[in-house]
């Protein structure tokens, strides 16, 4: 079972405000260790969580909004399509496209505050 998994951000407490104040995650640790904290995120209602590891040089502050090449790459269940979206762009993410309807359910490519790609998606 996988139950986290690390997200390059800019800074620690700017990624904790889109995520908790705007998105409705849960803040599961936030521990100082003195060199760095240990940050982890985790939606409100349950599931894998993020790492929040904030970048400490020009390689990682490069990588932040790309880790997956321009590729969508994370994947946001919702049971209100409608609402999450609206969170979203109040948080200050931007949807590439409308929602469309699949076999699999309601979806949609957004891209998050540092550029990264998720699905916004509302199962069947």
């Amino acid at each position: 079972m996988i139950g986290a998994f690390a997200l390059l951000v800019p800074d620690y407490d700017q990624a904790i405000r889109f995520f908790c104040d705007g998105l409705g995650f849960k803040l599961t640790a936030d521990i100082d260790q003195g060199h760095k904290r240990w940050v982890t995120v985790q939606p409100a209602a349950g599931g894998v969580q993020l790492v929040l590891a904030q970048a400490k040089d020009a390689r990682e502050m490069a990588a932040v909004g790309d880790q997956a090449g321009g590729r969508v790459w994370l994947f946001l269940h919702t049971d209100d399509f409608a609402r999450d979206a609206a969170r979203i762009v109040a948080a200050g993410g931007v949807f590439e496209e409308t929602p469309r309807i699949e076999d699999y359910g309601t979806v949609a490519v957004w891209r998050d505050v540092w550029g990264n790609r998720w699905d916004l998606l509302q199962p069947i």
